[in-house]
């Protein structure tokens, strides 16, 4: 056992951490929410991890994200993502992918096997692609919902999409799944309001019409979450037959 996840292992046990080495997962989108939905995963022994994003850490990510630092300004996201985790777990295996997924990507993502798969994606077509596809293979999937502009990290729960109410990106997402025959999907949201903010002084991004405020202990919260079900879904026995 290596000494780096002995005390995990105390927990869970040698063959649930056997399972973790074994395990692919992938995280697409490393913001403030997926950053630490791989520090999780990381620092709980998963042996192989494919990482997707974009973007580059920029000045405004260093409130909330655990990837930007001083040190990993202009780096790709994905990339300071990959040393982070060679940091933490050297034998770790790392696919770094500086690109966005999209329906025209999508093959090019789905070429590998997956254990399971971290939907951190902002953008609502490309969210969908995902989920629809990644159910339809088979493949295990759990979706971050809206953190911006919450302030209660306390309220994040893990549910299914069915049962979400009170998060404006959870409506929109529920009711495009449902339009495509799909009524159950796992995710990690929080019901409370988001709050009223000041106008940004920077242009949101494209695909989004306003840049969503954010403190520094929401997206964390929202993302350990993820990672941690992700750990106790790839370690559960299987259902009885």
């Amino acid at each position: 056992m290596d000494e780096r996840f002995s005390r995990t292992a105390l927990v869970l046990g040698d063959a649930a951490m056997e399972r973790l080495r074994r395990a692919h997962v992938a995280v697409l989108g490393l913001g403030g929410v997926g950053g630490y939905a791989v520090e999780a995963l990381a620092r709980s022994g998963v042996g192989e991890l494919t990482l997707v994003d974009q973007d580059e850490v920029g000045l405004s990510n260093l409130n909330r994200q655990l990837l930007a630092t001083a040190d990993t300004l202009g780096m790709p996201k994905a990339q300071a993502a990959a040393q982070r985790v060679a940091a933490i777990s050297p034998d770790c295996v790392v696919h770094p992918m500086v690109w966005r997924y999209t329906a025209e990507t999508r093959e090019e993502f789905f070429c590998r096997r997956y254990d399971y798969i971290v939907d951190c994606i902002d953008l609502v077509s490309c969210k969908l692609d995902l989920i629809q596809t990644a159910l339809s293979r088979g493949i295990p999937i759990i979706s971050a919902l809206g953190t911006g502009n919450k302030v209660d990290a306390s309220q994040f729960q893990v549910a299914d999409i069915s049962k979400t109410q009170g998060c404006h990106l959870a409506r929109i997402i529920r009711k495009e799944l449902r339009s495509r025959g799909i009524r159950h999907h796992k995710v990690v949201y929080s019901p409370e309001l988001p709050r009223s903010v000041q106008a940004a002084t920077e242009a949101p991004p494209p695909g989004r019409r306003a840049i969503p405020g954010s403190v520094a202990w929401v997206p964390g919260c929202a993302g350990l979450m993820l990672g941690g079900q992700v750990v106790l879904d790839l370690i559960a026995p299987p259902p009885s037959a």
